[in-house]
Order: C-alpha cells, then sequence, then structure tokens
C-alpha cells in the first residue's frame, strides 16, 4: 500500500519531536483521523478542533466576529484565524486548519464547491492555500486530508 501524505507528515513530526493540532470545518475531523490511523500518533498529535458553525469558530478558535462577517468562513482570512486558534488552544509546535465548502450545497459564484482555504503554521510562519478540488463530497474532503499534510509538510522542509 502506498504511504499517504499523512503518513509521511507523521513522520517527520516524530522525527523532529514536534506537535501538531487541528481546526476542521468541512473534513469534520477527517485530518485528525488520519493523523492517528499510526501507533504512537500521541506523540505528535494534541487534538482537532471540529468548528462546523461561525459560532463554534469564534467560541473554540477566537476567530473574530468582523473576520466572519466580512470575509466568511470560507476565506483565507478565516482560515488563518483558524490556525492560530488552534495552535494557541492545544499548545502545538505546528497546526492545519481547513474550511471550505464540500458541497453538494452552499455554494455561490464567487465561491464554488470543492473551494477549500487550507492554513498551516509552525509557529512564526502561517502559510494559507486556496484550493478548488474538483468531485462530490468524499472526493473534496479526501482531496482536502491529503492536500494540507503536503502543505505542512512541505512547510516544515523549508520549501514554503
Amino acid at each position: 500500500m502506498p504511504r499517504s501524505e499523512t503518513d509521511a507528515l507523521a513522520e517527520l513530526l516524530t522525527s523532529r519531536g514536534l506537535t501538531v493540532a487541528c481546526a476542521e470545518s468541512c473534513t469534520g475531523g477527517m485530518i485528525g483521523a488520519s493523523l492517528t490511523e499510526a501507533p504512537g500518533s500521541s506523540s505528535y498529535f494534541l487534538g482537532s478542533a471540529v468548528t462546523y458553525s461561525n459560532d463554534s469558530k469564534e467560541r473554540v478558535l477566537g476567530v473574530s466576529h468582523e473576520t466572519l462577517v466580512a470575509h466568511g468562513a470560507v476565506s483565507a482570512e478565516t482560515a488563518g484565524e483558524m490556525v492560530r486558534g488552534a495552535m494557541e488552544l492545544y499548545g502545538s509546535d505546528t497546526a492545519i486548519a481547513v474550511t471550505g465548502i464540500a458541497g453538494p450545497g452552499g455554494a455561490t459564484a464567487e465561491k464554488p464547491v470543492g473551494l477549500v482555504y487550507i492554513a498551516v503554521a509552525d509557529g512564526p510562519r502561517v502559510v494559507v492555500s486556496r484550493n478548488v478540488f474538483e468531485g462530490g463530497r468524499a472526493e473534496v474532503r479526501s482531496q482536502t486530508v491529503s492536500a494540507a499534510a503536503t502543505l505542512l509538510r512541505e512547510l516544515l522542509e523549508g520549501r514554503l
């Protein structure tokens, strides 16, 4: 079986002695589930906040109400605040946050189904990626998990 992106990220976190936390919206906990499939994942994985509603993004992660009103839940600005909130909530070295429209509903002309913002952080640095994934709900969510793990790995490897 080929090695998954989350397996590669888990190996990197383990080898560097780093921890990770997640803030998930459109993936509903899939990133956390994927990162904890391997035995020993408690050495690097601290937790994942599934903040589906705007209210939970504000209360749990500290996303500002003004950001949500001005930019919406599916935005680079919200993803950036989510990733910072996850790091603070769990006290992790690194973090991943995702917010998007997995479909089939909820899309607008400006924000189509498959639009996902992924934010990763390693302390001082935050990188936010805008993605438009193809396929149905399951495919969008699966692609988001893989892309999020890849993005954090690339940040930690100095490729971003």
